[in-house]
């Protein structure tokens, strides 16, 4: 049940939030917000591997 929450978690996420890889963010010089959503969305992926 868990893994099956994180893949449908995984599917909205990456409907909805963006996509940093494709606009080449450097983490170095990237915002609190952005990083934060970085993390969350390997925390997602991660869980729903």
């Amino acid at each position: 049940m868990k893994k099956a929450f994180f893949k449908s978690l995984a599917k909205i996420n990456h409907l909805i939030l963006p996509n940093y890889t494709k606009k080449q963010l450097d983490l170095s010089k990237a915002t609190k917000l952005q990083k934060a959503l970085v993390a969350w969305k390997y925390y997602v992926t991660i869980n729903s591997l």
